[in-house]
């Protein structure tokens, strides 16, 4: 156990880096930067087990922030372990620096995570931990870590704490404990104006164990660490009260601490000055690492090695004793698509592809022994269940199966599937309505941003939901997701791949697609009602290119009808009229604009010509299609909201029928 008065000074370190941060950048949040510094600096100086040459070690530690707002007190810890230098904390927010404003996920910095939109980073600490549980239950001591967690005032308030403090507390995660840094104060207002709730006994009531110390005191937060760890049935709350602008003063002197000022803007002036003196460091050179302060980080990486040194031997006794689980475990963890005999699975012709994706992945349940499939409650309507029917849902307890229920929860469930990816070992993949995608963009534009390829299953992709109505029925849904196909990562590729396939043996393509996409989240969009299948003797392998050409079309065609989904099979009813008229007609599916767009030019342009006459159908709004039909061509789509009624009766009213097709190409040529 360390000295607290060493303990002190390197919080102080902590701090003043933090806020010194801020103040050279002008922007930022120093506050709750400097409350917390207690706690993130107790964690890596006495129990977060890492290994500091491989940063990848699988059976490592994982610590997932909240309020990415408080990454100067990440980077300046981090400083500390030595992943980051001085140099680049001077540089925070600045164009092309490692230190932006939230931290962005980087494991080899020891940044398990990309926190900004709070309630996420918490959450995906959950996902985190049941990643953790299901590798466990499959190679048990080599996959002992611990998640750690910190979430502030805002992550508790963000509705999305519901769902995550749920599921934690009913699966007991009992190796999740999260730290809470009460400080009482938000960027416009104190906390006691917003929320008169009692947080404790919320989260007792959800099957926590909740803590509550002084979360600047070390000794306190030691001893709440340790209880923690010590616990095996259910996950830990940490509450720490702690102080907003530990050590900060104004430019009078007096305490500047415990106010919304210091929350969001540089102390500035004299107030800067004298904070910096007052936590014993020099205003005019303090970004330094205390002598004693570095000596203390480097006697922890001293003791990480020896620590680590124990793991790796346990973990080289057990690939000895376990040769075909240790090739297992270096397989989940290489980053590569699964092998899956994809020539094997039969589709009943004319299902619908929401039944087409249940055969597809009960395939995938027996193939892909990492894979882990979630629902939020529908997994008998998704049809999620074609995967649980071949193992079982995870239980408090028991997580030898491979299913989650994640109860009515969209957003929780799209983020703890995040966080599975994050955690490493393990494909995500989750399951609801597509109408219910609203709920899940914001964690959708998080595994974008973090390049995390967890498969989103959305079904009942249009209004043919029928019966159900509006509020079920996707009609902007689709332009709204597919905007992610173009969408770039830093990377420079689409930041999302979006797949809707037209029948049930593209749906077969459209799986395999996503299993083999390990770079991006995948979106696939399945329909309720049955589909008739593409013409006999179409080349499905296409698909792989994003829009190709149906079999049966015409040399030379006079038009060319895309589409998507089920409305290609409404083209080739089309068709057939159009035909007895002596219309020659070209049918081009198009189950991914974003795949299309990134094929050669000339295959975009053999596909679809630009100065070819283009009639596009769609389900969701006209925009879908847009960008495939061109300027010679229209888009017959639909511009409201849906309207309650069997989808025959819909298709009829609406103008999805072979006729609709007919007369509206008709008018065209």
């Amino acid at each position: 156990m360390n000295d607290n008065k060493l303990m002190n000074r390197a919080a102080d370190n902590i701090r003043i880096l933090a806020a010194s941060m801020v103040e050279k950048a002008n922007s930022g949040h120093p506050g709750g930067a400097m409350g917390g510094a207690d706690f993130v600096n107790v964690l890596f100086s006495e129990f977060l087990v890492y290994d500091p040459e491989n940063p990848r070690w699988e059976g490592r530690d994982r610590f997932f922030l909240d309020p990415g707002h408080m990454s100067p007190m990440l980077y300046s810890t981090l400083a500390l372990t030595g992943k980051f230098t001085l140099d680049e904390l001077k540089e925070f927010r600045q164009w092309g620096s490692p230190t932006p404003g939230h931290p962005e996920v980087d494991i080899m910095r020891g940044i398990e995570n990309t926190s900004g939109p709070l309630g996420q980073g918490h959450t995906f600490a959950v996902g985190a931990a049941i990643a953790a549980k299901f590798l466990k239950a499959r190679f048990d001591e080599v996959m002992n870590q611990t998640i750690y967690a910190y979430i502030s005032d805002g992550g508790i308030q963000e509705e999305i704490s519901q769902g995550s403090g749920r599921i934690a507390g009913a699966l007991g995660l009992d190796n999740l404990i999260m730290f809470y840094d009460s400080n009482d104060i938000q960027l416009s207002t104190e906390t006691k104006d917003v929320t008169v709730e009692d947080t404790a006994m919320k989260y007792e009531a959800w099957g926590w164990k909740v803590i509550s110390i002084n979360g600047n005191d070390p000794d306190e937060i030691r001893a709440a660490i340790k209880e923690a760890q010590a616990e095996k049935e259910r996950p830990t709350l940490i509450i720490g009260k702690t102080v907003m602008g530990k050590g900060a003063r104004k430019a009078d002197g007096s305490s500047y601490e415990a106010n919304c000022a210091t929350h969001g803007a540089p102390l500035g002036g004299d107030a800067y000055v004298n904070t910096i003196n007052n936590l014993g460091g020099d205003p005019t050179n303090p970004f330094v690492i205390f002598p004693e302060v570095a000596e203390l980080y480097a006697k922890r990486a001293e003791e990480l090695k020896k620590i680590v040194a124990e793991r790796y031997a346990v973990k080289a006794a057990w690939a000895k004793a376990n040769p075909e689980l240790a090739a297992k475990l270096e397989a989940f963890f290489s980053g590569k698509a699964p092998k899956v005999d994809w020539a094997a699975i039969e589709q009943k012709a004319g299902s619908a592809t929401r039944a087409a994706s249940a055969t597809v992945l009960g395939a995938l349940a027996t193939q892909v022994e990492n894979m882990i499939v979630a629902s939020a409650d529908l997994s008998n309507s998704d049809k999620t269940d074609g995967f649980l029917k071949k193992t079982h849902s995870f239980k408090k307890g028991d997580f030898s199966g491979a299913f989650f229920q994640a109860g009515v929860s969209e957003l929780s469930m799209a983020c703890i599937c995040i966080g599975m990816s994050l955690h490493g070992g393990v494909i995500a993949a989750c399951g609801t309505f597509f109408v219910f995608s609203d709920y899940m963009k914001p964690a959708v534009r998080m595994a974008a941003l973090m390049e995390q390829p967890v498969k989103f299953i959305w079904t009942h992709d249009a209004f043919r939901v029928g019966e159900d109505g509006p509020t079920h029925e996707p009609v902007e849904q689709e332009a709204q997701i597919r905007l992610m196909e173009k969408l770039k990562n830093h990377k420079g590729h689409n930041s999302m791949l979006v797949l809707r396939p037209a029948d049930v043996e593209e749906t077969t393509i459209a799986w395999k697609l996503a299993m083999e996409n390990m770079s991006t989240p995948t979106g696939l969009i399945f329909s309720r009602q049955n589909i008739a299948n593409l013409p006999a003797g179409t080349d499905y392998e296409q698909a792989a290119k994003g829009a190709y050409i149906v079999a049966g079309s015409d040399e030379n065609p006079d038009v060319i009808l895309v589409a998507s989904g089920s409305e290609v099979a409404t083209l080739v009813a089309g068709t057939e009229l159009l035909r007895k008229d002596g219309v020659k007609v070209r049918i081009v599916s198009a189950p991914s604009e974003g795949l299309f767009r990134s094929q050669p030019k000339e295959y975009q342009e053999a596909i679809l010509p630009s100065d070819a006459k283009i009639f596009g159908m769609t389900a969701g709004l006209p925009v879908t299609l847009q960008g495939l039909v061109g300027c010679h061509g229209k888009v017959w789509g639909l511009e409201s909201f849906g309207f309650s009624a069997p989808y025959t009766v819909l298709d009829e009213k609406l103008g999805f029928t072979a006729e609709n097709v007919y007369n509206q190409v008709k008018a065209m040529l």
